[in-house]
């Protein structure tokens, strides 16, 4: 008799290799014996590895919120769509800007009126009907006109800033002509600032009747001549009334047209009220 199990085939059952050989019909199948064990752990990682991962992402996501936060601006005076677009470095430019602020600023985006509150970032809101379409496409060819009259208003300012710095010019001092009515018109203005009285008709008038109009006419045969002082000038003034009236300002010598006149004149405002009131010798 045999010896028991002495060429019998020892069943190989490895858990190591992990591989069971299975024949059906002659085929041959491998299967995974350690596969549910594998699967199992599989999870296990993915786990872990999302609980890690979480938090990273919703950090991103809250970083992400706060940086794309839109940011609020005031218009003043002088400021286009263009102008603020470039200062926010807004992409897309004044469309951009201006589809997002599109109910603030109206169907024109040309007129923008200081106060208006932008929001920078905000999201183009859609145009609530075909007229709001041809607004946007209206405003194309004007926003290049915008950005031209931005720069010229720039320069205009920049141009105008040295004439407002600029000292005031003075007034040039009056000129009279060198006759009778330049002396008669230069005498009034000196009279009119030391509050003299006296008028045009007046003061020609009685220089007719006293000279002639003649500047150097002196009367040597009159009373006043016999006791040494005879009447001078214009106005026929002796030196002692002349002194005595002299108007500061005017020339010392008394043959001047500008100061025989005013000198006479301030004398006959005292004595006369007026030149006006002296129609003969004086």
């Amino acid at each position: 008799m045999p010896a028991q199990g002495k060429h019998r085939r020892t069943k190989s059952v490895s858990l190591s290799r992990g591989i069971a050989a299975v024949t059906t019909g002659g085929a041959v199948l491998a299967l995974p014996v350690l596969g549910a064990t594998t699967a199992s752990a599989t999870p296990a990682h993915s786990v872990a590895a999302e609980k890690a991962v979480a938090p990273v992402s919703v950090t991103a996501q809250v970083n992400s919120v706060t940086k794309a936060a839109p940011a609020k601006h005031s218009v003043v005076a002088g400021e286009t769509l263009s102008k603020i677009a470039r200062e926010y470095s807004v992409s897309g430019g004044w469309k951009k800007l201006y589809e997002g602020n599109r109910k603030a600023i109206g169907e024109n985006p040309n007129l923008i009126h200081p106060g208006i509150k932008l929001t920078i970032g905000a999201k183009a809101a859609a145009p609530s009907d075909a007229k709001a379409g041809k607004a946007a496409k209206a405003a194309a060819p004007s926003a290049g006109r915008a950005a031209t009259a931005e720069r010229a208003d720039r320069s205009e300012r920049t141009a105008a800033a040295p004439v407002a710095q600029a000292a005031p010019v003075a007034a040039a001092p009056a000129t009279y002509s060198n006759d009778l009515d330049g002396w008669i018109k230069e005498s009034l203005a000196i009279m009119a600032e030391r509050g003299i009285p006296g008028s045009y008709e007046g003061i020609h008038r009685n220089i007719i009747r006293e000279s002639s109009g003649n500047p150097n006419a002196i009367n040597n045969w009159d009373s006043n001549a016999v006791k040494g002082t005879p009447s001078k000038g214009l106005l026929q003034v002796i030196d002692p009334t002349f002194q005595a009236y002299h108007v500061p300002g005017t020339s010392t010598d008394s043959y001047d047209p500008v100061a025989n006149i005013t000198a006479a004149c301030n004398y006959a405002a005292d004595r006369y009220g007026s030149i006006d009131n002296i129609f003969g010798a004086y």
